[in-house]
This record gives structure tokens, C-alpha cells and sequence, in this order.
């Protein structure tokens, strides 16, 4: 992953990815993309669905619109993240992001 004379010595968008998620290829790299991008995408349509299941709204309050993407939207996304990156055979990278987000949280509420 050097800067090559090829490329005037600066690396693309997708190898820099590529070295700091330690991926193996640049299609290891489109693969988690595209994960990344499914997955947002889907958490947009399932959360609009829980809305209209709770019969909830977009006038709710900001601390209603907080506490709801805590409890519902986010371990949604995170599911999803899983679930996405098993049918993309990237489910090991997005494993070991999601242990080092629990144990951030973990730590944030945690005594030290």
C-alpha cells in the first residue's frame, strides 16, 4: 500500500479504506461500501415502518425522537449491519466493529 510514481505517489479513496480496515482487497472494500449503504438505507424504511406501527410522528419531541432512535433505530442498524455483512461474506469485519462499539459503550458506563 505504498504511494507509487504511478499514481503521483497519492493512494485512492478506496485503498486508503483499504489500509485503514485492514481489508484485504479493494473489492473487500466496495463490499463493506456496499454494505454500509444497504444497511442505512434499510434502517430508514424499517424505521419509518415502526413509526406507523407505534402510531408514531414526525412532531414528536427531541427528547422522544433521542430515546426512540436509542431503543429502536440504532440496535436496528446494527442488526441490519450483521445481517447484511453475512449475505456479503463480510460478516467477521463488521463483527469486530460492532465488539469495539459495545465495549466503548460498556467503558462509557462503567466505573473507573
Amino acid at each position: 500500500m505504498e504511494n507509487t510514481k504511478e499514481n503521483g505517489g497519492k493512494d485512492s479513496f478506496l485503498t486508503k479504506l483499504q489500509s485503514k480496515w485492514k481489508l484485504k482487497s479493494i473489492f473487500q472494500v466496495v463490499l463493506v461500501l456496499i454494505v454500509f449503504a444497504l444497511t442505512g438505507l434499510t434502517t430508514v424504511t424499517v424505521k419509518v415502518w415502526i413509526y406507523n406501527f407505534f402510531n408514531l410522528s414526525d412532531n414528536m419531541s427531541l427528547i422522544g425522537r433521542i430515546g426512540f432512535f436509542i431503543l429502536i433505530t440504532l440496535p436496528t442498524y446494527q442488526t441490519l449491519l450483521l445481517l447484511y455483512g453475512f449475505v456479503f461474506g463480510q460478516f467477521s469485519f463488521f463483527w469486530q466493529k460492532e465488539k469495539l462499539m459495545l465495549a466503548r459503550i460498556k467503558s462509557a458506563f462503567s466505573k473507573n
